[in-house]
């Protein structure tokens, strides 16, 4: 099944996967649970502990949640996951775009976008030139 991943601080990225369990629990790296947050006929499947056992903090669930460790958005079908419609991955994709890190103020957390890894370039070093200086 088609799906998107959304793993902390980098940008989303489609991916194929079989759908059964193993492969579900693979790409969030443990037990897996499922949410419903949106009218859409999408779930985020995540890891179950992942705040528990110390997840880096992913990307905010609307106004009510944070997901810790890498997620999974997918489509619903009649009796169980299914692939993402085309519509449905890019209306996601744009959603969680953008990586966030997460600054406790006051008595809220905020999120705050951030570049993703995966798009940052590292400035290669010049090379010194073997032709003589005039």
């Amino acid at each position: 099944m088609d799906v998107l991943i959304v793993e902390p601080e980098k940008s989303p990225r489609m991916a194929s996967i079989t759908g059964d369990l193993n492969s579900l629990q693979q790409v969030v790296g443990g037990y897996i649970e499922a949410v419903y947050p949106y009218d859409d006929p999408v779930a985020i499947v995540c890891h179950e502990e992942g705040k528990l056992i110390g997840l880096p903090l992913n990307r905010k669930l609307e106004d009510y949640d944070i997901i810790a460790g890498t997620f999974i958005v997918c489509g619903l079908g009649e009796e169980d996951f299914d692939s993402l419609t085309p519509e449905l991955a890019e209306k996601y994709r744009e959603k969680f775009a953008d990586p966030e890190i997460f600054m406790k103020m006051g008595s809220r957390i905020v999120a705050i976008p951030i570049k993703p890894k995966d798009d940052l370039h590292v400035a290669k070093p010049k090379q010194k030139s073997t032709e003589p200086e005039l």
